[in-house]
């Protein structure tokens, strides 16, 4: 059976493939779909194979919020090119709007769910991976539930942010904490919650610093617990001073809303270096 440009085209706008791809693997395939899809897919792994060992530094972070959830979804290629098609991006966002519609619990759960045509997400990286020949993965699935929640999206969706929140808030002032955590990088919402051994390193560099400049060694754990309180200023998200008025705490910030509000979860999602 002679394959034709309808054929053509509709194999290309289920699978992304380029015409003459399209048009070989249909040939190939005796003009069956399904047949079509398969050497398509075979020709994205014998990529992806070959360029396994590849960096894939580049790519598209999207979130989105709806209600009590919001997420988080990056996926990675290794040229800046690549990440700014439009192809790419509408992909990565359509993985996105299926992990807010389904919410998965892993990454790995989200690889495995299927897009409305029938093919999983892992098979639509797969497939984009014969179009581009660039190596491709989902590099970040994240979420936080609560109830309120919002994301934010830096320009040139290299980075993004979603928080949760205890009750519902003003979009403007959760919107001011997304971007917090976007600008400033919280390693936690309190000290309370720092990994122990971030407290343990920070101490330790503290006490190392002190000793160097000759402090008394029964000085040295003061000095470092001042230290470490320094830290929890700069670093947990509560106590950081506020980007947009230095005067306030984002808690403070927080407060002036509402005296219960605050923040549960955040998550943050970045491609570039901090």
């Amino acid at each position: 059976m002679a394959v034709t440009l309808a054929d053509i085209t509709k194999l290309r706008k289920m699978s992304g493939a380029g015409m003459m791809d399209c048009k070989n693997a249909l040939e190939e395939a005796g003009s069956d779909f399904d047949k079509a899809m398969e050497i398509i897919r075979k020709k994205g792994q014998a990529v992806a194979a070959k360029r396994s060992d590849r960096e894939a530094a580049e790519g598209c972070v999207l979130a989105v919020e709806k209600d009590d959830f919001a997420a988080i979804v990056a996926v990675k290629c290794e040229t800046d090119f690549v990440a700014k098609n439009a192809d790419f991006i509408a992909m990565t966002k359509s993985f996105l709007d299926l992990a807010v519609a389904n919410k998965p619990a892993s990454k790995d759960e989200l690889l495995a769910m299927s897009l409305s045509d029938g093919r999983t997400v892992e098979n639509h990286i797969t497939d984009r991976v014969g179009v581009t020949g660039e190596k491709m993965e989902l590099g970040f699935y994240e979420f936080v539930k609560d109830v309120a929640t919002i994301s934010y999206i830096h320009p040139g969706n290299k980075l993004a942010t979603i928080v949760a929140f205890n009750q519902e808030v003003d979009r403007q002032v959760a919107r001011d904490v997304a971007m917090q955590v976007a600008a400033m990088n919280p390693v936690s919402i309190t000290p309370a919650d720092v990994p122990q051994h971030v407290v343990d390193s920070e101490m330790e560099i503290a006490r190392d610093k002190a000793r160097q400049a000759g402090k008394p060694e029964n000085l040295l754990d003061k000095i470092a617990e001042g230290a470490l309180q320094k830290f929890y200023k700069e670093n947990t998200l509560l106590q950081q001073e506020f980007v947009k008025d230095s005067k306030l705490t984002i808690d403070q910030y927080l407060k002036q809303q509402d005296k219960e509000l605050t923040v549960t979860s955040f998550k943050r999602v970045t491609l570039n270096v901090d």
